[in-house]
């Protein structure tokens, strides 16, 4: 997509919720090529070229079905990568501020699939706030319709054409997000004084406290010994872990294969292949045939 090969990176500031505004649930529609999971897209008119549709057009992710039909969301642009998915008003540009998904659509009356998405959905703004320090409040968690409203994005009615039918607004979707995070959203707040330096030395490496000085300060404030989960970290990378409970399997890298799809494959989500980058002490995407590679259980 060009949007990728652009390449701009921003400081993500809020979060913008899309809707497809068509009529097919299904990720492959969207999201290609098929990595096994998705299905295979018969018109090959995914998003993941360089103009879908002749329109410079990409979101952050994907929020829809699988090909066996389970919810899914599937990351499409690295959240700190300035997306084009809302265009600007008379404020400037959301795409400048907020990380972006859509929900695919479908007929907006089966009510199952909706309260699926919107749980998904609520589960990914959680994630995402928690990450960013993001308030999933107004103005930083929006949707397009309230981006139009703020100035910051074109005249799109989504996702207020589709939500009321169902009961929800973003209002409850704020407040379903707010409740998530309280909840044990956060890692802070997760019974965190109760656990194993083993046990946080495996988040750390899974990405969920962040990088740097970023995670020596959330682990620092969460009142942990950032010291011993490092060293703990560094221990387990160098393959000299005394651990009794051995959480890594081995993989040997075949032709075709990615580390998205191998993510996707053995771990469930393509979108936990930056946990292999880590486990493996890997720079860069590239793998090769006959790679041996470390994979979390």
């Amino acid at each position: 997509n060009a949007c990728y090969k652009a390449g701009r990176t921003i400081t993500p500031r809020g979060i913008m919720v899309h809707s497809t505004g068509a009529n097919n649930p299904n990720l492959k529609r969207y999201v290609g090529p098929d990595d096994g999971l998705l299905g295979k897209n018969q018109y090959n008119n995914h998003w993941n070229t360089d103009k879908p549709g002749g329109r410079q057009v990409c979101v952050h992710a994907f929020i829809g079905k699988l090909a066996n039909g389970m919810i899914a969301t599937y990351q499409t642009l690295p959240w700190n990568m300035r997306g084009w998915h809302c265009g600007s008003g008379s404020q400037g540009s959301g795409n400048d501020t907020h990380i972006s998904f859509e929900i695919c659509e479908d007929n907006l009356s089966d009510a199952a699939y909706f309260n699926a998405v919107y749980k998904e959905a609520a589960e990914l703004c959680a994630y995402l706030c928690k990450q960013y320090g993001i308030r999933p409040e107004r103005p930083y968690l929006i949707c397009h319709s309230e981006g139009h409203e703020l100035g910051i994005a074109s005249n799109h009615g989504d996702v207020m054409h589709w939500f009321p039918k169902h009961g929800k607004s973003m209002d409850t979707f704020r407040a379903e997000v707010n409740r998530l995070l309280e909840n044990g959203g956060s890692e802070a707040s997760s019974s965190s004084g109760s656990k194993s330096v083993d046990a946080l030395a495996r988040e750390v490496i899974r990405g969920n406290w962040g990088n740097g000085v970023e995670r020596k300060n959330r682990l620092t404030a969460a009142g942990h010994d950032y010291a011993a989960v490092q060293a703990k970290v560094n221990e387990i990378l160098s393959g000299k872990s005394t651990s009794t409970t051995e959480t890594f399997e081995s993989y040997t890298v075949a032709k075709g294969d990615t580390l998205w799809g191998i993510a996707a494959k053995k771990l469930g989500s393509g979108a936990r292949y930056k946990e292999i980058k880590t486990l493996n002490g890997l720079s860069s995407d590239t793998i090769y045939a006959g790679q041996k590679l470390k994979l979390p259980k």
